[in-house]
């Protein structure tokens, strides 16, 4: 009986319920949400402050990028002026929903890049990854890096004509976070491959992280309702290779010793997180293993905020592109 009242407190949220999925047979998964989503806007005469563009990633494998430019580059140009040979900075966005949910057209992923390419006077390039469980890790991050290798030899004019291809950021929002992180390891072994782009940083905006081992933060906030411990343990189940537990590399950064490259890179890491987040445990002891390195990191961690805030919240958004504009360099 003893042991009862010391045994770790569980959800008592149905995870399959909460992410509305139904899992079949086959072991792929049927989702019964129909998320909002919003075509691209292609259109360069129209009075959209941001023109929209999708490109085919890997027809084999149904991938590919949303293009966000803001139509003022496009205007600078046209003046022909010195202004007009400005390039802007790139940010290359990975969207969240727990490797297995949402996509680069979701609405409220649309509408957080549009935003953010307006406010930051950036590119933004949000790719559409493959996702879990039909695709298990390490798909998405396959996908994220060919995205990458896409950017650097493509002919399309919204990246050549307007990119500047020194100054490039990895990006990405829960899930997301946790695949830019995964993605700057890969690509810091072997940047000459992605000449002429040059990382300058990785922007983890409540990157998707945890442990076999539960945090302070996972127990306080078990049945939090927006990301409730039960929904998190699912998508891992599902995301991660067959028989891994999330003391996996993938799932677990602190397994690992993979940073000496960005240290000599010199890059940026900016990781942005709240207290009201379960996984803000797991994000605070990434940043202090970072620090460990000696590799330059930034913070920002709010209080009073929810996982994934400034995805909903306009306002709150506008306050996360004006911490991130800081370490743009324009």
């Amino acid at each position: 009986m003893s042991g009862d009242q010391t045994a770790p407190p569980v959800s008592t949220i149905d995870p399959y319920e909460y992410l509305q999925i139904i899992q079949n047979s086959d072991g792929t998964i049927k989702r019964l949400y129909e998320i909002p989503s919003t075509p691209a806007a292609p259109d360069h005469n129209g009075s959209t402050p941001v023109i929209t563009k999708d490109v085919t990633l890997n027809p084999n494998h149904n991938t590919w990028v949303r293009i966000f430019l803001p139509r003022q580059a496009l205007d600078n140009t046209s003046t022909n002026n010195s202004v007009g040979n400005t390039k802007l900075p790139l940010i290359v966005y990975y969207h969240g929903g727990g490797f297995i949910l949402l996509s680069a057209d979701s609405t409220m992923n649309h509408d957080f890049c549009f935003n953010m390419a307006l406010q930051l006077s950036a590119v933004v390039v949000s790719v559409e990854y493959r996702l879990a469980p039909e695709h298990r890790l390490p798909a998405a991050y396959d996908d994220a890096v060919e995205a990458l290798h896409w950017i650097k030899t493509t002919h399309e004019k919204m990246i050549r004509d307007h990119v500047d291809c020194s100054k490039c950021y990895l990006m990405g929002t829960s899930a997301g976070g946790n695949i830019a992180y995964h993605v700057g390891l890969r690509v810091s072994k072997a940047v000459d491959d992605l000449e002429p782009l040059k990382i300058k940083g990785l922007l983890l905006h409540v990157p998707f992280f945890g442990a076999t081992q539960r945090s302070e933060s996972e127990l306080r906030l078990i049945d939090d309702p927006v990301l409730p411990i039960s929904g998190t343990d699912l998508m891992w189940k599902m995301s991660l290779p067959i028989g891994s537990d999330r003391d996996h590399e993938y799932c677990n950064p602190t397994v690992g010793d993979e940073f000496d490259q960005i240290k000599k890179l010199g890059w940026l890491v900016v990781v942005k997180g709240c207290d009201g987040d379960p996984l803000i445990d797991s994000q605070k002891k990434l940043v202090e293993m970072f620090k460990k390195k000696g590799i330059k990191v930034e913070t920002r961690f709010t209080e009073g905020d929810y996982h994934g805030v400034e995805l909903v919240n306009p306002t709150k958004a506008n306050e996360l592109f004006v911490y991130l504009s800081h370490f743009l360099e324009k």
